[in-house]
């Protein structure tokens, strides 16, 4: 089930909010948040449900045996240890087994049988959500959830476990048993909700038809032009397609009384890939930072561990999107990036003009992407060719026969304008509270692009989210 589909829209999320709110129990609303919450994950594949109620059992065993085994300081490593390996094999068989076995297979010149494994919807986030857990309650940073269900709530909750954000225990640990759900906190929450569902269902879904079309199109009919087109529209469709989902998700969660971290902020405004990534699914970059990057000593060693440090968490963000060679090499695009903002032209980047310096920024991001885009290796590298090679375009047979790529094109110039904040600042500066006119004017507003997003959503085909796969 996805957020941008009439089921959800008008079934699902109108029950959950019936049956939370009939309650005043706190209690009471949890188990309905975490019915609900399993119901919502189990709509597309229910066996898959066992496997994340598995890891979650994992998770709280462990935690409970780290919290009696704190004094014990062999015997709590022991335990994490064993409890961190074990959430990590279970990613790595349903995600990268296959993935192993075929390019063992390559290396040995030996048959390594592949299994017929399926990828469970949101093992990546969901497993690092575990993992957060596991580690914080070993740091000593938060306190043992001795409640299953209420551990088991905050790994299945639904407006974050397919696409995330990846929300830390600590974010929400105080709300699982301590929150103040309100009538402001609900209409905030529909309003942060519309703006991403339109983000998904009109920006990202028609944007897509662009990159989608002439990707799998005569490349040389669509020449370098359109590549260069292509890959600054897929740069927006999974801009508008991500960030519209953690939108709905925060909004979600303000509905019920939580309170999700940012997950972007305008990442196309970045000056430098280190910009860039301080902006870009900002819940990840934090996590393989805090738990990866810092524990290997960060910035606090030499130069050459550094550069080792950053290679190997770039390395693992790649790979954690999928298992690709695309995926890896995309890691390590960014982590070389980062290496070279950091020790070779990163001062002298800051004094050129910062138009510059976006336009650096920009550019690599857009080439970035066409890296991420392309899981086999010679379409890439085709498109790359393309790309650089300054191949014609075709014009009037495009013109004549391409009319849903030119109709997708209009959507275009909507989207840039929306990838930078120049509408969100002017709405929030213009005076809404002063009356109650304008307010209700601007909440009709809401409801107005809500119902344009469901005759949106009724009249496509097209309606998947990118980070599902992953």
């Amino acid at each position: 089930m996805v957020f941008s589909s009439l089921t959800f829209l008008y079934g699902f999320l109108p029950l959950v909010m019936v049956f939370y709110f009939l309650w005043k129990n706190r209690t009471y609303r949890n188990m309905v948040l975490l019915v609900f919450s399993l119901c919502f994950y189990s709509w597309g594949e229910p066996r898959h449900i066992f496997l994340m109620l598995l890891a979650s059992g994992i998770a709280y065993l462990g935690g409970l045996l780290l919290h009696r085994l704190r004094e014990k300081r062999r015997a709590k490593k022991c335990v994490f240890t064993v409890t961190v390996a074990l959430l990590v094999l279970n990613l790595v068989y349903f995600k990268y087994f296959n993935f192993l076995a075929e390019n063992l297979s390559r290396l040995f010149s030996k048959s390594f049988s592949l299994q017929d494994i399926a990828l469970p919807i949101g093992i990546s986030f969901y497993t690092f959500q575990i993992l957060s857990y596991v580690i914080d309650l070993y740091r000593g940073e938060i306190e043992v959830q001795k409640n299953y269900l209420s551990l088991t709530l905050y790994v299945s909750f639904f407006p974050q476990l397919i696409a995330g954000p990846i929300v830390r225990y600590q974010t929400i640990e105080e709300a699982l048993s301590r929150r103040q759900e309100s009538w402001e906190g609900v209409v905030s929450g529909f309003r942060r909700f519309t703006v991403g569902l339109a983000k998904k269902v009109i920006l990202a879904n028609n944007i897509a038809l662009v990159a989608t079309t002439v990707y799998s199109g005569d490349s040389s009919v669509y020449g370098t032009a359109f590549y260069w087109l292509a890959a600054l529209a897929y740069a927006m469709q999974i801009y508008f397609d991500f960030s519209g989902y953690s939108d709905m998700a925060i909004g979600l969660g303000k509905i019920f009384g939580f309170q999700f971290l940012e997950n972007f902020n305008y990442p196309y405004l970045a000056l430098s890939i280190t910009d860039f990534w301080r902006r870009w699914h900002i819940s990840l970059s934090t996590w393989f930072r805090d738990y990866i990057y810092i524990p290997l000593g960060g910035n606090r060693v030499g130069k050459w561990k550094q550069a080792r440090n950053l290679l190997l968490v770039w390395g693992l963000t790649g790979f954690w999107h999928g298992a690709q060679w695309n995926f890896l090499l995309w890691g390590l695009y960014y982590g070389v990036l980062l290496l070279l903002e950091k020790f070779v032209w990163g001062r002298l980047l800051e004094k050129l003009p910062k138009a510059l310096q976006w336009c650096y920024a920009f550019f690599l991001v857009l080439l970035g992407w066409v890296l991420f885009n392309f899981t086999e290796l010679p379409q890439l590298f085709g498109a790359l060719q393309v790309m650089f090679s300054f191949q014609p375009t075709q014009w009037m047979q495009i013109l004549t026969r391409s009319s849903s790529l030119l109709q997708a094109m209009f959507y275009l110039p909507l989207g840039l304008c929306f990838l930078f904040p120049v509408f969100k600042k002017g709405l929030q500066r213009f005076p809404w509270k002063n009356t109650l006119a304008l307010s209700l004017l601007r909440d009709l507003g809401y409801l107005a692009l809500f119902a344009l997003c469901v005759l949106y959503i009724i009249s496509s085909t097209y309606n998947p989210f990118i980070y599902f796969r992953f």
